[in-house]
């Protein structure tokens, strides 16, 4: 079963559920799907959703799950690590008016970059970085929320101190 996660906030991500629809219509996905969809305003046609799950029933999503596709909120990427579920993100992103800005897309990068996660990038179709985590050598996951908030932090800060204002 693949669990599709897109947290509590007050953005909708139709782009994701909708490449969901659309793999699964096209073959491209033959198992199951079950996603929280929060107050995203596309609702999907192909696979079971709930707009909100109680943790009781998430966290036994999580433990049937083969794979976890996740917005970029850490909650949710930690949730699945713990669990060492294979984690694709899809964040949302500003130009899409999924969020404010991209902090989600650094949030991924920085999962990424660890190894941790892989990330759907611009340049990818979902059903490719689906096909990669097949074979992927995901780090394992070890708890350490200060090192991990470290390096989330000095990414951010390389990050903003690079960009021409």
């Amino acid at each position: 079963m693949i669990f599709v996660i897109l947290g509590t906030q007050k953005f909708q991500l139709n782009r994701l559920l909708i490449e969901m629809d659309d793999l699964i219509e096209t073959g491209g996905i033959t198992q199951e799907v079950i996603a929280q969809i929060g107050v995203s305003d596309y609702e999907p046609k192909n696979y079971q959703f709930h707009r909100y799950i109680d943790k009781n029933q998430f966290d036994e999503y999580i433990t049937q799950a083969s794979l976890i596709i996740t917005h970029s909120g850490v909650g949710s990427i930690i949730t699945a690590l713990k669990a060492k579920k294979p984690v694709v993100v899809y964040p949302r992103l500003r130009r899409y008016n999924e969020h404010v800005d991209d902090h989600q897309l650094d949030i991924a990068k920085a999962f990424e970059k660890m190894n941790y996660v892989l990330c759907r990038h611009k340049e990818d179709t979902l059903a490719e970085v689906m096909n990669r985590c097949k074979q992927y050598p995901f780090a394992e996951y070890v708890e350490n929320t200060n090192r991990i908030s470290g390096i989330i932090n000095a990414f951010l800060h390389k990050e903003y101190n690079n960009t021409s204002i």
